[in-house]
């Protein structure tokens, strides 16, 4: 199976990341998006439990910050 990779991202009004756009252009909210990305389905991005407890996703650290979720076009 080949694995998505996202391509643009939707923020709310605070600036956090809340939907995304794979390059299939499927579009999956917050909590698919962790879901695919449990499953293996999206390549580049992992989650992480932030210290509140919550499930959060950020992109893979390979030094590009050009390449960072928050950088990425709005969709």
């Amino acid at each position: 199976m080949e694995r998505e990779t996202i391509v643009a991202v939707q923020k709310n009004g605070d600036g956090d990341l809340t939907a995304f756009q794979t390059d299939s252009g499927r579009v999956l909210d917050y909590n698919q998006a962790i879901q695919a990305i449990h499953n293996g389905e999206i390549a580049g991005v992992n989650t992480f439990k932030g210290k509140d407890g919550g499930t959060y996703i950020r992109g893979d650290a390979d030094g590009d910050p050009t390449n960072n979720l928050d950088q990425l076009p709005m969709f």
